[in-house]
């Protein structure tokens, strides 16, 4: 039979030691023989974010986001209830990230302005031939 030291507890509270809850201090031999991590594998923890925080960090309008979801070039919003309507947080960094890489990479063109030959409204002139 091995012969052991009893453990070392805390002083502090006389309470904790009739009731049992005192924990060894640290350095000794019972501390280290304390589960020092969770035996269990811990469940992820995936964070969803509302539409008012979507707009906090995405500033784009609701029917941009709307069109780029029903293109499939924007995380999917989900509904936790009829009424409650969300979205994943780690999809939409996913989203930044994958944007702010193309831009650095320069794969994305920046947007050309509207055709002014299509308005209605103040149509472009034609072009004169004085030259």
């Amino acid at each position: 039979m091995e012969n052991r030291r009893a453990p070392q507890f805390t002083d502090s509270n006389d309470a904790e030691r009739k009731h049992g809850i005192a924990l060894p201090l640290p350095g000794s031999d019972a501390y280290a023989e304390l589960p020092q991590f969770p035996t269990t594998k811990v469940l992820p923890f995936r964070r969803t974010i509302r539409r008012h925080e979507l707009h906090q960090i995405i500033p784009l309008a609701e029917t941009t986001i709307y069109e780029m979801e029903r293109r499939g070039e924007f995380p999917r919003r989900f509904n936790l209830t009829p009424r409650c309507v969300v979205w994943d947080l780690d999809e939409v960094e996913a989203w930044i990230d994958a944007r702010k890489q193309a831009a650095q990479a320069g794969s994305t063109a920046p947007a050309s302005g509207p055709d002014v030959r299509l308005r209605r409204n103040r149509p472009v002139r034609k072009a004169s031939s004085l030259a």
